[in-house]
């Protein structure tokens, strides 16, 4: 993780207003100007009061009023001047994220905010299906998606919408890792099958389980093969985690053989749903030109067409609200909570699974009490037929709540279907797990 921030320098509240209500001013006055060929206006006065006196101090309040739209991609310079002031901070934000969270060098990449990682992943899979066909003349069959068996269901997604086939590499039940020999084994599978060109998609921290794929592991393999690569990473959870713990800068911009990045700001960030981030490498972004999109200034790159600017306010507040160190520091406290939990597991012989640069933790399902997943709100990693059970060490995640947890857990026991407090093979209790709530039980 650099020390030294181009783009990214703790500002007040008073700065932060300044900036986004001067980016506002360059935007379009619908009320003061003769704007007439735009199918938009400000949110509905009839519902959304813009005179509340609230408002004036409300920087993220004021931009959803006003409603820009940030269509297409603004790193690459045409675009719609009718938002240019709040495209500038969009712009800022793609920068700040690509050089200063992930190491690129300063103007070397595009991105814009997408509508979630969903989105993003399928744009990286969408750009390089394209890249393939427009420059190695490839045909659809022979271009497939590789990623890991617990990767992101948006690769499944991906696959289905972009009619691209998908493999999955079998993963470690214990550790969560691939392994060389596993890999390989796939790309012989996929190249025998007369798959010449990979779309390969890697985890910065899975959802489920937290687990982070080992890039040169993937790289190895698909150099040892000799085939015809881009590689993508999904940080949809871990992009504003995982570089604040981790020295590994493998997985970054600095490593040649990465050509894009998900980053998710509504997950760890605490941005509103909306707010998914697409990074690229300059000279990729032109394989989504949507050249149909003629009326639109600058044309149309994205997959989602027409997105709010509120949602990269919202995060360019954020981050520079907490400035570069003041994150760190929110992600060392999430961290050191996660390594609290994992030794209390770890006491009560408890088996659990917890990447060591992770704040997510996921227990056996076998030692998680169905009670004790209702009440706290665990996720399984299948609803039908749970293996595993996680946690989340997000912000609003305090040891007093996860204390909690802990005694519920040790009240519960279970045994031939039975809870009770000190069940043995011999208990002749009936009662159902759903007749009991684990306040009856623990007292």
């Amino acid at each position: 993780m650099a020390t030294k921030y181009a783009y990214w320098k703790k500002k007040s509240q008073a700065e932060i207003r300044e900036v986004i209500f001067n980016a506002l001013g360059e935007n379009v006055n619908y009320h003061d100007q003769s704007i007439l060929g735009i199918p938009a206006s400000y949110l509905d006065g009839q519902v959304f009061n813009k005179d509340a006196s609230f408002v004036q101090d409300a920087p993220y309040i004021s931009t959803l009023l006003q409603n820009p739209n940030h269509i297409g991609c603004h790193t690459l310079g045409s675009s719609e001047s009718f938002f240019a002031g709040t495209q500038k901070i969009e712009q800022e934000l793609i920068e700040l994220c690509a050089v200063d969270i992930l190491q690129a060098p300063m103007q070397s990449t595009d991105g814009y905010v997408a509508s979630g990682g969903t989105e993003a992943n399928m744009q990286a899979v969408w750009i390089y299906r394209n890249y393939f066909i427009k420059t190695k003349q490839a045909k659809a069959k022979e271009i497939v998606i590789l990623c890991s068996e617990d990767s992101h269901y948006s690769a499944d997604k991906s696959s289905n919408v972009f009619s691209i086939d998908l493999v999955k590499i079998p993963v470690d039940l214990e550790t969560r890792e691939l392994s060389l020999q596993g890999t390989q084994q796939k790309i012989k599978e996929c190249k025998a099958a007369g798959k010449k060109y990979f779309i390969v998609l890697s985890n910065m921290m899975t959802t489920m389980f937290g687990s982070v794929d080992p890039i040169e592991t993937l790289t190895e393999a698909l150099e040892n093969e000799a085939v015809d690569y881009k590689l993508h990473v999904d940080g949809a959870y871990g992009g504003f985690y995982y570089p604040f713990i981790s020295k590994n800068e493998a997985l970054t911009f600095k490593n040649a053989k990465i050509s894009s990045f998900t980053l998710d700001a509504h997950k760890m960030a605490q941005a509103p749903y909306g707010t998914g981030i697409f990074l690229i490498r300059k000279g990729f972004m032109q394989y989504a030109n949507t050249r149909e999109a003629k009326y639109v200034a600058g044309e149309d790159f994205t997959l989602i067409g027409s997105r709010s600017g509120a949602n990269a306010v919202a995060v360019w507040m954020i981050l520079m609200k907490n400035g570069p160190f003041g994150w760190h520091e929110k992600i060392f406290i999430l961290q050191k909570r996660t390594d609290w939990l994992s030794q209390q597991l770890e006491e009560k012989n408890i088996e659990f699974y917890r990447h060591p640069s992770a704040n997510i933790l996921t227990i056996k399902s076998e030692y998680v009490p169905d009670l004790v997943a209702k009440k706290y709100g665990l996720v399984p990693d299948n609803h039908k037929e749970p293996q595993w059970y996680k946690i989340v060490l997000m912000e609003h995640v305090t040891i007093d709540k996860l204390q909690n947890l802990l005694e519920d857990m040790d009240a519960l026991t279970f045994k031939n279907g039975c809870v009770c407090m000190d069940c043995s093979n011999n208990c002749k209790k009936e009662k159902s797990i759903k007749d009991i709530s684990i306040e009856s039980v623990k007292g």
